[in-house]
């Protein structure tokens, strides 16, 4: 009887010895499914939503469209890795300025959401610009640049500030040119940014190449991933936010892949807005045009302060009032404004990594200074 105890005893640690042996030897590709399984099951629990979750989207997306994963090309200025690094490059070079102290970054600082938080940039000389700089984050998705919108794209946008004599104040596009040329890298950067042409270091290519960085800045932000089907990517003030600024009709200027951009509109169209500048009226000469500007983008608007062409109002719940007030004749409630402004937090969105790297600029060879400011 001991013997048989013994014998049962050795036969079940056999069995179990010997399942440890088949599953220690079994392949690795019989564990994987049961990884997929885990993963397609979070994938489906992130992309689930409630159906209030599922009523909200449907009301946002007739006004919405989330951001591109890449950045836009265009047919004559097709983005490359070149160009783009060599146009991040121009963007911080102060060379590309009379007193070589100036830069796209010192307005569109990228360490604060394309902006410089003034009310109006500091150009050349220490003059003062006669209107808040937008951001330009994003800023590939504005149906024009500049608030009255006299460049059509971010090509002739990058030409202007360089000549601009408040701004960057180069005498002329040869002096950009020729100080560009100075730079040996350079010469060799343009050679490999536009390779099909015979002098490939010239303005038109340098306003190319900043335009080609420029289209990479785009911020994926929480709406973005609440409008391809994420329903935790907004907490429920901003929901409810979301809900108001449809209701209370804000959608018909800001709205879109920038959420704004799209249109030129009156500032002041109900109750009038307090200012000496005549927007688009000094572009266009049409009265219908006075005190008419871009529609700005609100992505990133909690950030990129003070606001309004003039940079007048620093406070966004105040903005978001004063809105209420000259574009739709309401006056909003301040616990609806704080819903509307939770909304708006869910535009801001990050850069990539390497957008926020700072390139290294190369020496010139040049030994002529630069004249003082």
């Amino acid at each position: 009887m001991k013997h048989l105890k013994t014998h049962r005893y050795f036969t079940k640690i056999g069995i179990l010895s010997s399942l440890i042996l088949l599953y220690a030897c079994a392949p690795e590709t019989n564990k994987e499914p049961a990884k997929n399984t885990r993963a397609t099951q979070d994938t489906h629990e992130k992309t689930i939503m409630s159906e209030t979750d599922r009523a909200l989207l449907e009301k946002l997306k007739p006004h919405f469209k989330a951001l591109p994963t890449q950045a836009t090309s265009t047919a004559t200025n097709p983005t490359t890795p070149e160009k783009v690094t060599l146009g991040k490059m121009l963007f911080y070079e102060a060379r590309l300025s009379k007193s070589g102290a100036i830069s796209c970054s010192s307005c569109h600082s990228l360490a604060t959401y394309g902006v410089d938080n003034r009310p109006s940039s500091i150009g050349h000389g220490f003059q003062v610009g006669g209107r808040n700089s937008p951001t330009v984050l994003n800023a590939d998705f504005n149906l024009a640049q500049f608030w009255d919108g006299r460049a059509a794209d971010l090509e002739a946008q990058a030409e202007g500030p360089i000549l601009n004599p408040i701004e960057m104040a180069m005498p002329d596009e040869a002096s950009a040119v020729k100080r560009l040329s100075s730079i040996p890298e350079y010469i060799s950067a343009f050679k490999q940014a536009f390779p099909e042409e015979k002098t490939a270091l010239n303005y038109k290519n340098i306003a190319r190449a900043i335009a080609s960085f420029e289209r990479t800045l785009i911020t994926p932000a929480p709406i973005d991933a609440f409008l391809n089907g994420d329903g935790k990517a907004l907490n429920t003030e901003a929901k409810e936010g979301a809900a108001l600024f449809v209701d209370h009709g804000c959608i018909a200027c800001h709205s879109g892949t920038g959420i704004g951009g799209g249109s030129y509109q009156k500032f002041g169209l109900i109750k009038p807005y307090e200012s000496k500048d005549a927007g688009r009226f000094d572009l266009t000469k049409k009265e219908s045009d006075r005190a008419v500007f871009k529609v700005p983008t609100l992505r990133n608007v909690t950030h990129t302060y003070p606001y309004f062409h003039d940079g007048k109002v620093w406070d966004i719940h105040e903005a978001v009032k004063i809105m209420g007030q000259t574009q739709l004749g309401k006056d909003i409630p301040d616990d609806e404004i704080k819903k509307i402004v939770a909304f708006l937090d869910s535009f801001t969105g990050k850069l990539s990594a390497e957008s926020k790297t700072l390139p290294i600029l190369p020496a010139s060879t040049s030994t002529t200074p630069h004249p003082e400011i």
